[in-house]
């Protein structure tokens, strides 16, 4: 299928990365956001091994790496400030020969922008594509990519005669960026737990972290997010000084409130030429912190698939093949540990997700993944 057209339909990590991996290999990319501009939704965002393995073969990891913050370690506390568990994140980074990342979504889109422009590709902003214009880009393109987010996906709704609907998982994030006194965090992840609350706090550069204050809520758009900010101040009040800081020293611009959701695994990601990827086949909870890393392997499991069979339709079929079970073990990840935190059963002291060996925790996230 080289030297094809391709259409992708949103231009987030996944719809980006995948247009410079195409258009490096010779496809011909269109792009199609609805946005007027590149989005950087979310306070933060961090590239696991995985991630940066296919940033590599993108050829931007350096520039990701100057731009980010290098976290050492993890540690999961309790609301008092007791250590309940610890994870080596410079084990992992030595076992795979590859950093891990935490960096701001500005940042990273930044790069990833540039390197789309440096490559002759223009995004077409201000195009909202409809579901019945998708019929007209099947006509158009040799494939049409959907990578158009979890909650709103046209593609999705494309390809799915019976709307998919995005789970609720029980919980709100509100995220932000702070600016810390230096050596606050120690370049360690702070994870914080009590029975239905959650307080993650990651570190980029010494002084700079994003975070995300969660808890067990309803869904009520109706309440003004003043009162739900308020309700966070009050609920962390009393938690350890890291959180205190934070909370002191965040910016307002920076700060949103999300309902979370995710989607049930899907039996199919595509239709003839039409195809999603990302969080519109496979949204994981934030939990999992591996939706970006996902969407990166998307891309380019789907450029490798296509270059190795003419036929598309048996492209696509093997793409899913390749990806439906290491896709699906994230989002299962994520729903294990949001339960574990936010529902009425949650046991605080067991060990999270990532409480599996190095090797194991490697073996899981670089499956796939050779050059």
């Amino acid at each position: 299928m080289n030297g094809k057209r391709i259409a992708i339909v949103g231009a987030g990590i996944g719809g980006i990365a995948l247009a410079i991996l195409a258009t490096q290999k010779g496809y011909k990319v269109s792009l199609f956001e609805r946005d007027i501009k590149i989005s950087t939704i979310g306070a933060g965002v961090t590239l696991w091994p995985n991630a940066m393995f296919v940033l590599q073969q993108m050829g931007v990891h350096e520039q990701i790496q100057a731009l980010g913050g290098m976290p050492m370690n993890m540690r999961q506390f309790d609301q008092y400030g007791a250590v309940q568990n610890e994870f080596d994140i410079a084990k992992i980074n030595t076992l795979t020969g590859f950093s891990s990342v935490s960096i701001l979504p500005r940042d990273l889109m930044s790069v990833l922008d540039r390197t789309l422009a440096d490559l002759g590709v223009n995004i077409h902003f201000n195009s909202a594509i409809t579901v019945s214009e998708i019929a007209q880009l099947k006509q158009d393109f040799d494939l049409v990519v959907g990578a158009d987010g979890r909650m709103n996906s046209v593609v999705r709704q494309f390809l799915y005669a019976e709307k998919v609907a995005p789970q609720y998982q029980g919980f709100i994030n509100i995220i932000a960026i702070s600016q810390l006194k230096p050596s606050t965090l120690d370049n360690v992840i702070h994870d914080f737990r009590a029975a239905g609350e959650r307080f993650g706090i990651v570190p980029i550069k010494a002084d700079l972290c994003y975070w995300a204050a969660g808890w067990s809520a309803d869904i009520d758009k109706t309440r003004p997010l003043c009162d739900w900010y308020e309700q966070m101040h009050q609920r962390f009040s009393t938690w350890p000084d890291a959180v205190q800081q934070v909370l002191k020293s965040y910016n307002k611009d920076s700060l949103k409130l999300i309902f979370v959701h995710d989607i049930d695994r899907l039996p199919y990601w595509h239709q003839d030429n039409v195809l999603i990827i990302g969080d519109a086949a496979h949204a994981p909870l934030p939990t999992s912190g591996q939706g970006a890393c996902q969407a990166l392997e998307d891309a380019w499991h789907l450029v490798r698939v296509l270059e190795k069979h003419d036929d598309l339709e048996l492209a696509l079929t093997t793409f899913y093949q390749q990806r439906i079970d290491k896709a699906s073990a994230s989002q299962l990840v994520g729903r294990k540990v949001a339960q574990q935190i936010f529902t009425s059963k949650a046991h605080n002291n067991e060990a999270p997700a990532l409480g599996i060996s190095a090797q194991q925790l490697v073996t899981l996230w670089m499956q796939g993944l050779d050059n």
